[in-house]
């Protein structure tokens, strides 16, 4: 954790220094802006805190500084005691918090660990876009709950590894599309192969994932490369690789000990230089204890093992999910966008879904197709946006409404507990307390 401070006075840039580093950060403190200026970057990882009124170029000149080079780079900005329009001009001007003088070290530290962890939440993000740059086709990871942000921060710090990952996870919960984001995230350069061990019959397993020489057996006529050498420089992906035959299990095993494998009829091998990526719904370790999976080639392919998180676990996604879905759905039927209630979507986020991410795309497409019925904890099914009916945009601005509004009432109309209930910036919420005409009831 980094942070730049800013503060003219040396004894409050010494004791705001002691406090931040007390906390964990990395402080570069300076005494001017021009200084602050010399080691700003446009992905410089930590936060800015600077005074307002300093020597030379000003706290707000800074902020504008920094709004230039990265708009997303956290700003706190710290104002004298009742200095209520700079406040508001920072915030306006994109700052992430401001700070009034005299303030609490714990109140210090408090807002700039929401900024680092912002930040941070940021640069990771970014780093995933650019991976998926590279690969325009890879899907969407959707959602911002806990579990999906610690996920993609999983995938961020071990994909350019090369390891070799295990992904557990029910049906439905994504498990290909981590492992196509643990590609992209590589920057490996060879194929992503998918197979399904489930699908193959055993009779071709062999054949498929390893290769054959011609004439190796009866209608052999020519060489084939397999799943295996095919995917060199990049990743194979082994979903329900529970359902592997136990003999092909010991030569996978022995391929991944040595990386060499030998296509069938074959008497030389063949250097494999690619990442093994295996997916599972069950309890491997379990499955050992019953003879079915070999102990040794789950803690082979287990070098790093990502448990995917089920939809219900990740209730807070479904309004995103779902209004994903929905307009990739009404793009490719070429229908409008289904609208619903706050009710209606309180009542889906309450929904079981045994299915995850699976079910809930498929019940986005019935939406759009205008075939969802009540079936799904729903009450009266979505209108479809025609005549009289909204878009989703405007239903989600009216979900976003609500919810503000109960979360001010929660706390006699306080915008900085709600700020921080909701878990957004003060500068978001009070941007969105005048896109809404939202008063706080209080004088």
């Amino acid at each position: 954790m980094q942070a730049i401070l800013i503060e003219d006075e040396a004894a409050l840039r010494l004791a705001a220094s002691q406090t931040l580093e007390l906390g964990g950060f990395s402080v570069q403190a300076c005494a001017d802006a021009e200084a602050a200026l010399a080691l700003l970057r446009a992905d410089y990882p930590g936060v800015v805190v600077t005074d307002v009124r300093l020597p030379g170029r000003s706290g707000l000149e800074l902020l504008a500084h920094v709004a230039a080079l990265d708009s997303e780079l956290p700003v706190i900005v710290v104002t004298g005691h009742g200095d209520v329009d700079m406040a508001v001009s920072a915030m306006r001007a994109g700052a992430y918090d401001f700070i009034e003088k005299p303030f609490a070290s714990g109140r210090l530290l408090e807002s700039v660990r929401r900024a680092q962890e912002r930040r941070r939440l940021v640069l990771e993000n970014r780093q995933l876009r650019a991976a998926r740059a590279q690969h325009p086709d890879m899907p969407d990871l959707v959602g911002s709950s806990a579990a999906i942000e610690q996920l993609k921060l999983t995938i961020r710090n071990i994909a350019p590894a090369g390891v070799d990952v295990l992904i557990n996870g029910q049906t439905g919960t994504g498990k290909e599309v981590v492992a196509r984001l643990l590609h992209a995230a590589s920057g490996r350069k060879g194929n992503f192969v998918a197979i399904n061990c489930g699908a193959l019959p055993e009779s071709v397993f062999e054949s498929e994932i390893f290769g054959h020489e011609a004439g190796a057996f009866t209608g052999a006529q020519k060489r084939r490369i397999g799943k295996l050498e095919f995917a060199q420089g990049g990743t194979v992906f082994l979903d329900e690789i529970e359902s592997m035959p136990m003999a092909l299990q010991v030569k996978l095993l022995r391929v991944l000990q040595e990386r060499r494998l030998e296509r069938l009829g074959a008497n030389e091998s063949v250097a494999l230089e690619c990442t093994i990526v295996a997916a599972t719904k069950a309890d491997l370790l379990e499955l050992s204890a019953q003879g079915r999976f070999r102990e040794d080639l789950y803690y082979r392919i287990g070098v790093v093992s990502i448990a995917l998180p089920r939809l219900v676990d990740r209730r807070d996604d479904i309004p995103l999910l779902l209004a994903h879905f929905s307009a990739d759905a009404a793009a490719r039927y070429r229908r409008p966008l289904p609208e619903w209630s706050a009710q209606q979507m309180a009542a889906w986020q309450a929904a079981d879904w045994p299915g995850n991410v699976r079910e809930l795309r498929n019940f986005a497409d019935r939406l759009v197709l205008g075939i969802a019925g009540a079936g799904i904890a729903a009450g009266a099914a979505p209108q479809v946006a025609g005549a009289g009916a909204r878009p989703l945009p405007q239903q989600v601005d009216q979900h976003e409404r609500e919810l503000i509004v109960q979360a001010l009432a929660a706390v006699d109309g306080n915008v900085a507990l709600a700020a921080d209930n909701l878990m957004v910036p003060r500068k978001t919420l009070y941007d969105k307390l005048k896109k809404y005409q939202i008063g706080t009831g209080r004088k």
